[in-house]
């Protein structure tokens, strides 16, 4: 099987040619490269009794193979982190995987590589700039190595990780403190309440979830959106830091 060197994909071409050149790997089932690349918006209605259209399941969409890829990410990481800070423990170790595995890393990590363009989305919802969403970005990540460990193995598709997740790895010095965390040490040095979580909103089927957090400290306010409810913490903590903060 050939493997492919260029890291970051074209934004012209065929999609299929293009992903599998971002990932190196070509694909024995290219229909699992297509399912990885097509946003939920993407899949046509059901047609009920009469020809009635009903609301899309998402089967056919990248859901279930992001379910796959961020499993499989988290396993390359955990172990890649391991052989890298070999000294370390859990304690140590447990954020820095937090934040190389967390939604704003992957968002960024995809946008770099290209992803963006290459994703199949609903014409109103391309209209709303869906391609840009962090949520959206790092779904299509997840879903593109779950597509490539199906394909071709753990091998590959830790290949192609070691390959994306390079420059943030190598970045890492001292453990990243947890967002939550940092806002709490925040507000106390200087005297001020705790932060309150609120749950905004809960979207998307019992099987992939989406949840809005918001977070209130010092009158200003944060909100997270992720399929977890202490991602979309973290991810609302450091909205608000970024507001308060030096």
């Amino acid at each position: 099987m050939a493997v492919r060197d260029p890291l970051v994909a074209p934004v012209h071409g065929d999609h299929l040619s293009a992903a599998a050149a971002l990932v190196g790997h070509d694909f024995a089932r290219p229909a699992l490269l297509r399912e990885a690349l097509t946003h939920r918006s993407a899949v046509p209605p059901r047609r009920g009794g009469g020809g009635r259209s009903l609301p899309a399941t998402g089967a056919g969409s990248n859901e279930r193979l992001e379910f796959i890829g961020d499993r499989v990410l988290g396993l390359v990481i955990a172990e890649w982190l391991a052989e890298r800070f070999p000294d370390e423990q859990e304690g140590a170790l447990g954020p820095r995987l937090a934040h190389l595995v967390s939604q704003p890393t992957i968002a960024a990590i995809a946008e770099q590589c290209g992803v963006p363009p290459l994703l199949d989305v609903g014409s109103g919802e391309m209209r709303a700039g869906v391609r840009k969403r962090a949520t959206v970005l790092a779904d299509a990540m997840e879903a593109l190595i779950g597509a490539l460990y199906l394909d071709g193995g753990l091998a590959p598709a830790r290949a192609f990780i070691r390959r994306a997740w390079a420059a943030v790895m190598e970045g890492m010095t001292a453990p990243p403190k947890d967002a939550k965390t940092a806002l709490q040490e925040f507000l106390l040095a200087r005297g001020l309440a705790l932060p309150s979580y609120e749950l905004v909103s809960r979207e998307g089927p019992p099987h992939n979830p989406v949840f809005v957090i918001a977070v209130e400290a010092g009158g200003r306010r944060g909100e997270g959106r992720a399929g977890s409810k202490r991602a979309a913490e973290r991810l609302a903590a450091a909205a608000l830091l970024s507001q308060i903060a030096p």
